[in-house]
């Protein structure tokens, strides 16, 4: 690891902060608190989202448009119409969106519709992406490969930072392993060592190392005591409907009281849990 010129620890109190937009941040005191649906599927699904996690409060929305998918026949994503949905949730609402790119042939589309753009567990390796968006003047949710080594991980951040791009933020969630009852093992061990090897914010992804949304709330909470800088969790207006990841998803009224209940356990731990990004909505939607 000791080739991580860029992403290590110069000093026991360095950390970088990042902005998503002019008045969300990772990485400082202000935690960050991301919430959506796994997928896009249409205007109305997103309004709903955007009008009921903006009294949570959240910070930012994330919304998948192009989804890789274990079978080529599920759903794979809404492409340019889900981006300008995102977009137009933005522009009313006032929320940073956040969505995953798949390849070098989307970044361009994708950065000018969304503010910070997610690379998924599937593609932590997938090298000349990441090269690509080293040349990308927006944060970077580099998620963890779902059996990378922290050593791996670290140097997938170091090629985005190396090409450039120094607005990188690591998301644990979760690697594989023998168990079958969650989808994969949430490894908070891993959070608190990254916040001791690294800079960089680190972020957790509870919805997809645990697979049944029961188990959500309680290792979200658990990630903010363990020193996380903040959680992505997935939600939806009526989860059994979801076209993706139904199973995990939470309701909304359920994300509403996750985040209200983080509150406390920020306090504890020295964190401050920030008022949302998102606003009243503006007549812009149409």
């Amino acid at each position: 690891m000791q080739k991580a010129k860029l992403a290590l620890k110069t000093d026991t109190q360095s950390h970088t902060v990042i902005h998503l937009s002019d008045t969300v941040t990772v990485g400082g005191k202000d935690l960050l608190i991301v919430g959506g649906p796994c997928a896009v599927e249409d205007r109305a699904q997103m309004e709903a989202v955007a009008s009921q996690l903006a009294i949570a409060p959240i910070q930012a929305i994330r919304g998948g448009v192009y989804k890789p998918r274990t079978s080529p026949y599920d759903f794979q994503g809404l492409g340019l119409e889900g981006l300008q949905i995102l977009a137009a949730v933005r522009q009313r609402y006032g929320f940073p969106v956040i969505t995953e790119v798949m390849a070098i042939a989307q970044i361009e589309e994708i950065a000018a519709h969304a503010d910070v753009l997610q690379v998924g567990s599937r593609n932590m390796q997938n090298f000349d992406l990441l090269k690509a968006l080293g040349g990308v003047n927006k944060p970077v949710v580099l998620k963890r490969g779902l059996a990378a080594t922290l050593e791996e991980f670290v140097m997938a951040a170091e090629y985005i930072l190396s090409h450039g791009n120094p607005h990188v933020i690591l998301c644990e969630r979760g690697i594989r392993s023998f168990d079958t009852y969650t989808r994969n093992v949430l490894d908070l061990g891993a959070v608190v060592a990254l916040k001791q090897i690294t800079h960089l914010p680190v972020i957790v992804d509870p919805s997809h190392a645990a697979g049944k949304r029961e188990l959500v709330a309680d290792l979200a909470r658990a990630a903010i005591a363990a020193g996380a800088d903040g959680i992505m969790v997935e939600c939806h207006p009526v989860p059994e409907k979801s076209v993706s990841d139904a199973r995990q998803a939470l309701s909304l009224d359920e994300m509403v009281e996750l985040v209200r209940s983080l509150k406390a356990i920020a306090a504890a731990v020295g964190r401050t849990l920030p008022e949302g990004a998102g606003s009243l909505p503006r007549l812009l939607f149409v």
